[in-house]
């Protein structure tokens, strides 16, 4: 039987080499839309996705010969998994192919954040030499709280070592994780010593406005807010009424509320209230959802999906 493998979105060019080279069909579906897909995937023995078009009950019911779904980076919540399980669909994906462009990118925001660096610089290229106001704080003195220890929590604690600031973590689905880069905690204890939280969750149904005005303020300090997981863990309304207040004293964000589920564009956000008031922020940092996304990543993301879709042996 031909092994037919569809691929969705635009990928690492080494996915179909690699895989054509050990006997899979390549059909290049990623110009096909729903109704297309839905069409094409009946004799598919395998998707390669990112997040372009949601794998719901209604494509993975039309794809009758199909074994597994492949998602290029770590999210999995535009497949349906758990009626994949139902289906004995396997679903994979590749988080450690990007854990360290996320573990960097998340420090290189915290540490900009921390010491001005973006106010300094705008205010230096417009003739202002403004010193005493753009004096920083040190990470070495601060705890930092991380939920969520997987690939991404643990790489950002990884990449924290060498600040000698203390490094805290909470997972609610793990335990005995504890290594020598952090401390393994109850969320109370997350709650009670953070300086600053730093987020590392998938986005599922239990995580969707995880950091709501009700978890905020149950910080015993006012803290700083790291998001690199994924926009909706956060919300906005919250993360403003937070920074008013005091609660927040500042967001480095690469995910928002707002982004499409292709995370590649999102809602009008010159007419959403709660993103202007983050835009005129100085201590808010923005970018759009690159942490993950580096040239190094690129590639190590799709070499790992190969060697797990080679593994299974179709």
């Amino acid at each position: 039987m031909q092994k037919n493998i569809l691929i969705v979105d635009d990928v690492h060019p080494i996915i179909p080499k690699e895989l054509s080279a050990v006997g899979f069909n390549i059909i290049d579906a990623t110009k096909l839309d729903r109704k297309e897909l839905i069409n094409t995937i009946q004799k598919a023995s395998g998707l390669i996705i990112r997040s372009r078009i949601t794998i719901d009950r209604e494509i993975i019911d039309a794809a009758k010969s199909l074994h597994f779904i492949a998602r290029v980076g770590a999210g999995m919540e535009s497949i349906d998994t758990n009626y994949c399980k139902k289906k004995n669909i396997i679903c994979l994906n590749s988080p450690e192919g990007n854990k360290d462009a996320v573990g960097e990118h998340a420090v290189g925001m915290l540490l900009s954040l921390l010491n001005n660096l973006n106010i300094a610089d705008k205010q230096v290229k417009s003739g202002l030499w403004q010193r005493e106001t753009n004096r920083g704080q040190e990470l070495g003195a601060m705890c930092v709280g991380i939920i969520g220890y997987g690939n991404m929590g643990s790489s950002f604690a990884q990449k924290l070592a060498g600040f000698g600031c203390k490094t805290i973590s909470y997972d609610k689905y793990k335990n005995g994780y504890a290594d020598k880069n952090t401390t393994e905690v109850s969320l109370t204890d997350i709650f009670t010593h953070s300086d600053i939280l730093s987020l590392h969750v998938p986005l599922t149904e239990e995580t969707k406005y995880l950091v709501d005005e009700n978890f905020i303020s149950n910080f015993e300090k006012n803290i700083f807010l790291i998001n690199t997981a994924r926009g909706s863990v956060v919300k906005t309304q919250a993360l403003v009424a937070g920074l008013k207040t005091g609660k927040i004293l500042g967001a480095a964000l690469d995910v928002i509320e707002y982004e499409e589920s292709s995370f590649e564009k999102t809602g009008d956000l010159l007419n959403n209230e709660n993103f202007q008031y983050l835009a005129k922020q100085p201590n808010i940092i923005m970018s759009p959802h690159i942490a993950g996304w580096t040239n190094e990543s690129k590639l190590r993301l799709a070499t790992v999906l190969i060697d797990k879709i080679k593994a299974l042996n179709l």
